[in-house]
């Protein structure tokens, strides 16, 4: 059913097939992701490894209805790519001995935005040093990102998250979530 509702969101994947690499860590009903589609046209993401079907579907929703339009609102320029700094990695969550959840593919790492226009905006750059545009339309994704996703981690979190907004599926979503 995810596929099938992944598909129709107009994104271009390809289902991967199920790893397991011990430790706890694996790759299960993940998708590599190509492309997705905004309101006007299709745009890529960059750096992205194998993402778990429903995080991708929520992805794909966010950068639509949130990112797209956003900043062709805000911008005035249309999304053509969402830059990342991935996806899966075996890791623990910093500090602990807890596994994250990109250690099954369900967080992402969402680090810059590339306009139509040619504009680049990023979150390590723009969130606090950026027009007054550009802060905006960092903090309406970021909020548009916590309506979806179970935990939002951004800049004013801590330092480890000063260059990127992590965005993790949760499995129990609440109506509040996460949202830091």
């Amino acid at each position: 059913m995810c596929l099938s509702n992944l598909g129709e969101s107009g994104s271009r994947f390809s289902p991967l097939p199920d790893r397991y690499y011990g430790t706890g860590c694996a790759t299960v009903n993940t998708v590599q992701l190509s492309g997705l589609r905004g309101d006007t046209g299709q745009f890529t993401l960059a750096n992205i490894g194998p993402v778990e079907c429903p995080t991708a579907r929520t992805l794909a929703g966010w950068a639509r209805f949130g990112v797209d339009r956003a900043a062709r609102q805000i911008l005035g320029s249309a999304l053509v790519q969402i830059e990342t700094m991935g996806s899966y990695s075996c890791r623990n969550v910093a500090g602990t001995s807890r596994l994250s959840a990109h250690s099954r593919a369900a967080a992402i790492d969402v680090s810059g935005f590339i306009l139509a226009d040619g504009r680049r905006i990023s979150v390590k750059d723009d969130w606090k040093g950026g027009s007054n545009a550009e802060r905006n339309f960092l903090r309406i994704v970021h909020g548009s990102a916590c309506k979806r996703f179970g935990t939002v981690l951004g800049p004013d979190y801590n330092a480890a998250h000063r260059d990127h907004l992590h965005l993790e599926l949760t499995s129990d979503q609440t109506a509040d979530g996460y949202c830091r």
